[in-house]
């Protein structure tokens, strides 16, 4: 790719993500309420609290006066598609500092827990909380610290992207609304 390519690449990227930036840009509340909803829903999404998820996402924004809508979605990250790889990473994560099963053989157990998620009804929180908690200790506390580790850095991470982005184009809708005839006033 020649340097001439790259501002083409950027912009066909800013494109894909319109429909995404203009629900962030309508949403209600402060800009800090907007990102720090995103960023608990990205924590969470990280977590292997399927099931409770966006009860814990409504009830924690509500408690910490952040945006309900921003921090609901990211949740829906982790779905029966979704769920195996990211769990299995943040086992993986958590086996850098406690010791746990092989790697290959909890990969295994997520693809089988997903499975078992998406033939589930939505509503069927109970039955989604008992399959991850009879994975045992041995599975859980390496796949909690890790999910801790890798939530804590997604949701600093999407904040900081949340917030500049937001601050940027609320920026910029300023400095177009005063450039108009008549702007000034406004």
């Amino acid at each position: 790719m020649t340097n001439g390519n790259k501002p083409a690449v950027h912009k066909n990227i800013l494109f894909k993500l319109r429909p995404v930036l203009r629900w962030l840009i309508r949403l209600r509340g402060s800009i800090r309420a907007i990102a720090g909803g995103f960023a608990l829903g990205l924590f969470l999404a990280f977590t292997p609290t399927v099931g409770v998820q966006v009860i814990a996402a409504l009830f924690l924004a509500t408690l910490f006066g952040l945006n309900r809508p921003a921090a609901v979605i990211p949740v829906w990250i982790t779905n029966p598609v979704t769920m195996a790889p990211i769990f299995t990473f943040n086992y993986w994560v958590g086996c850098f500092f406690l010791e746990g099963p092989p790697v290959s053989e909890v990969s295994q157990k997520m693809m089988a827990i997903a499975l078992e998620v998406a033939k589930m009804d939505i509503f069927a929180v109970r039955d989604q909380v008992i399959i991850f908690v009879q994975l045992g200790r041995d599975i859980i506390i390496p796949l909690l610290c890790g999910s801790l580790l890798v939530g804590t850095l997604a949701g600093a991470g999407g904040y900081v992207v949340v917030y500049r982005l937001l601050t940027f184009l609320h920026t910029r809708r300023i400095r177009k609304k005063k450039s108009r005839p008549g702007g000034e006033n406004l």
